[in-house]
């Protein structure tokens, strides 16, 4: 029939009706079932047998539901909670997911409801197994690129090997990071390495842009007449990306009211066309992405905590330019060839002390930033190399102000020859850093140490 008699659910409820109920529906699908009419007795069960799930009341005389999760989560990490709740608690219900449960489900309880959660767990378990071996793959694979993302450093293979660890999961992802740093081409990679839905519509919008009236409207579109200019039916940017997958930037410029239709197009995957009865049921992906705390939104009543919680199963975190450095030569490198082949140009060359700034400059933009820097200066540039001259004056007049000449100490006296010795090593290996180790006598990890202390980095000439 189905691998659903390898998990063990318990139910807790002190209400017999419940439990019965419960233990009923879940039976009929394969699982193994217990009950416990107690979380005490929930505690002992869990001593004598493996649980999987426990699916619990939050109030209950005694070990109550929350006291229950805090125990569970502190001595049986692995199993995943389900709580019950009734709609006058749905705060509670709310704050134990910020503890560590999976979900929650409110009374008058729900058949399917029950059954996709279960599901659910279930499918990140299996996720979650399949990626340990991923990860051990991937641990030793260094790639320059994933996607139209470019950068080799740690931070961009973290993104990488994440990336490919949950897309083809069916989990809510939130994106979140400065202006410029990527978050559009990480939903991207997401959609095209989805198995499931990388052949249908990678549907996008900027939520920031629109005011509330013609948001709702272009997500979850209408029927004519259902306000002024609504002159024939339209359909919403949901329903075309049924099958695929829905990216929705600056989720944090949603209204309350638009909060609340999201948040059921999440938990129920369906929705009316505004000025219609008729729901529309779809099966739509949902990436959403932020440059705004979130939390501290929900802190100001400005976004709903519940929302945060379904849109934040996964989250990615990119990081600023200014903390990946190192990828500066790889981004110059391919924005060089994109404005080359746009502008029918022949820049092959950037000089060292441009160079230098860019790794001097903080980048407030983000690569977005040092992209539109790129293409001036290709436009620019009458010759084959870029230089300060061809950049845009406030990225000089911005560079740091710590070149005053200062006495030098016996210490930057000695790292001087030691900085050259280095850099003519790695000239002489082609930058192959375990030959520049071995030739000098020292291993790589103080290699690595040597080239962060002097901030040595390849220049960059001739792109491919």
């Amino acid at each position: 029939m189905n691998n659903n008699n390898s998990q063990h659910i318990l139910i807790v409820d002190d209400e017999p009706l419940i439990r019965k109920s419960l233990n009923e529906i879940l039976r009929l699908e394969g699982y193994k079932v217990s009950m416990a009419a107690s979380g005490n007795e929930a505690l002992e069960k869990i001593k004598q047998d493996t649980v999987n799930i426990v699916i619990s009341d939050i109030k209950m005389q005694g070990i109550d539901g929350i006291e229950l999760l805090k125990i569970l989560k502190k001595e049986n990490p692995k199993i995943s909670v389900i709580l019950i709740t009734g709609h006058g608690n749905i705060e509670n219900a709310v704050e134990a997911m910020k503890l560590g449960a999976f979900d929650y489900i409110t009374k008058p309880l729900v058949d399917n409801e029950i059954k996709i959660i279960i599901q659910k767990i279930i499918e990140q378990r299996k996720l979650i197994e399949e990626n340990i071996s991923l990860k051990e793959e991937l641990a030793e694979v260094k790639r320059n690129s994933y996607g139209n993302m470019i950068g080799g450093s740690s931070a961009m293979q973290k993104l990488y090997n994440m990336i490919e660890a949950i897309a083809n999961t069916k989990a809510t992802i939130l994106i979140t990071g400065e202006s410029g740093t990527g978050k559009r081409l990480v939903a991207m990679a997401i959609h095209q390495n989805d198995k499931l839905r990388k052949n249908n519509r990678f549907v996008e919008i900027s939520c920031g842009a629109l005011p509330e009236n013609l948001l709702e409207s272009e997500l979850f579109g209408h029927i004519k007449g259902a306000f002024t200019g609504a002159i024939k039916d339209r359909k919403g940017r949901f329903e075309l990306a049924d099958k695929g997958t829905m990216f929705l930037d600056e989720i944090d410029a949603f209204s309350p009211a638009l909060q609340v239709k999201l948040l059921r197009v999440i938990q129920e995957s369906e929705f009316e066309n505004v000025g219609d009865t008729k729901t529309i049921k779809v099966d739509t992906r949902i990436i959403t992405a932020s440059n705004q705390d979130l939390e501290a939104l929900i802190k100001a009543d400005k976004f709903r905590k519940d929302l945060f919680y379904r849109l934040n199963v996964i989250s990615i975190n990119l990081p600023p330019l200014r903390e990946r450095k190192e990828d500066i030569p790889a981004l110059v490198n391919h924005f060089i060839q994109k404005y080359n082949q746009k502008n029918n140009t022949k820049v092959s060359e950037i000089s060292k002390d441009l160079l230098d700034l860019f790794y001097g400059y903080n980048w407030p933009g983000n690569v977005r930033e040092l992209e539109n820097t790129i293409e001036h200066a290709v436009i620019i540039s009458k010759s084959e190399k870029i230089t300060r001259a061809h950049i845009p004056e406030y990225l000089y007049l911005r560079e740091r102000k710590n070149n005053i000449d200062t006495p030098k100490s016996l210490k930057d006296i000695i790292a001087e020859p030691e900085k050259q010795i280095i850099l003519t090593a790695l000239n002489d290996s082609g930058w192959n850093k375990k030959r520049t180790a071995l030739a000098l006598g020292i291993n790589r990890c103080t290699l690595y140490n040597k080239m962060k202390r002097y901030d040595i980095r390849p220049s960059i000439k001739n792109p491919a």
